[in-house]
């Protein structure tokens, strides 16, 4: 099945954390992939300490994807493109696999597409996929089996509160 939680509001990752929490705990073998992120959320010690759950990050920080120069955006493409191809070759060995923030990193064309949604397709009926992201496009919409949408009403950024350790990151 594959889920995709998206949305402006606080709580995608979030979500996609305690759904892979719950299946380490019903001895569900997980693999959680970061894109846009380092590897030094809060949440990665807790996942990399639970038995059964592997992670993947890109391990360099490229900053707001809008924000980069053309051969940054390239660099960072190959990088993710490679990732991903790493995780499909391995996605036999997991019961769910979390891709945080790939809706960003397919919606901004860092990943390559037709790689994604053939993954999708080959993968999805055979085990539990997660997407988080903001705006899915509609090809993931249509793939998904769960679509969630995380809306924001208020947020303390909105007042110019930074974002927070161990709240919103």
């Amino acid at each position: 099945m594959i889920h995709i939680y998206c949305g402006d509001g606080k709580g995608k990752t979030t979500a996609a954390v305690g759904l892979a929490v719950r299946a380490a705990g019903a001895g569900k073998k997980v693999l959680f992939a970061q894109f846009f992120k380092d590897g030094t959320s809060s949440e990665i010690s807790v996942l990399e300490s639970l038995p059964g759950v592997e992670t993947v990050h890109p391990g360099l920080h490229y900053g707001f994807y809008r924000t980069l120069s053309d051969m940054k955006k390239a660099e960072l493409g190959e990088n993710y493109r490679a990732m991903f191809r790493d995780i499909a070759a391995r996605a036999e060995e997991f019961d769910l696999i979390v891709l945080d923030e790939a809706v960003s990193a397919y919606r901004y064309g860092a990943l390559d597409r037709d790689a994604v949604t053939a993954f999708l397709r080959e993968q999805g009926d055979r085990k539990e996929i997660v997407l988080t992201g903001r705006n899915p496009a509609p090809e993931l919409t249509e793939l998904a089996d769960y679509c969630t949408e995380m809306r924001k009403e208020k947020h303390p950024f909105d007042r110019g509160i930074a974002a927070r350790k161990g709240v919103e990151y």
